[in-house]
């Protein structure tokens, strides 16, 4: 079997103590690849350096989260043009939009989130997008900016089956996770009604464990 976790932050400190094992146990799962998403610029270098000790395996995205965009969020964004203009990347991620814990910084989200997709258009690369509390707010942003070139990911999506439907028009893929194994969280009822060929795999490690490993830390073998 030949496996990709599409999104997973194996370079977090949750995994310090034992990550060439985790890699381990993904590969024997069959589990070949996995695309690491980028947080900001606390996290780069810890991804980036990963990358260079298993290029074959851990792929960098490049972005700026949106619970990362604060005060700073210029600065943020120059290092991610930085980071952009020096070496290639597998996608733009995750970026998007999250009004779950905050949101005083919301029209900065949306900034960043529009200035984001548009380097992914002009670097020709998908996007990983991260919404939380803001399904509708990420796809009529998404819709705004698709001019036929934006291609990528609605990362760990929860959204309803219209919104699916509306995703995959605007030439999108749904992630799929952890989520789906969670008893009333209603996922695997939205899924049955999409064709397979529009969902891929994601495990957004170390974060949403599947069952029966739901409270403890994923990693890519759970994929």
């Amino acid at each position: 079997m030949n496996l990709i976790d599409t999104h997973a932050h194996i370079y977090l400190d949750e995994f310090d103590k034992d990550r060439d094992e985790v890699l381990q146990r993904a590969k024997a799962k069959g589990v070949n690849k996995i695309m690491m998403p980028a947080i900001d610029s606390a996290t780069h270098k810890s991804m980036l350096n990963l990358q260079s000790k298993f290029p074959d395996t851990c792929l960098s995205m490049m972005g700026l989260h949106p619970c990362s965009v604060k005060e700073n969020f210029l600065m943020e964004l120059q290092i991610v043009t930085d980071y952009l203009g020096l070496r290639k990347f597998i996608a733009m991620g995750e970026i998007g939009l999250d009004f779950y814990w905050d949101i005083s910084f919301k029209k900065q989200q949306y900034e960043a989130f529009s200035r984001q997709l548009d380097w992914a258009i002009q670097f020709d690369i998908p996007v990983s997008v991260h919404s939380r509390n803001a399904t509708e707010d990420c796809i009529s942003v998404i819709r705004e900016h698709q001019k036929g070139k934006l291609k990528g990911v609605f990362h760990c999506f929860s959204g309803t089956q219209s919104q699916a439907q509306e995703l995959i028009e605007l030439g999108f893929y749904l992630g799929v996770g952890g989520v789906v194994t969670f008893k009333n969280a209603g996922l695997d009822h939205t899924l049955k009604e999409i064709d397979m060929k529009h969902i891929i795999l994601e495990t957004d490690s170390p974060y949403l464990a599947p069952a029966p490993f739901r409270g403890k830390r994923n990693e890519s073998s759970y994929i």
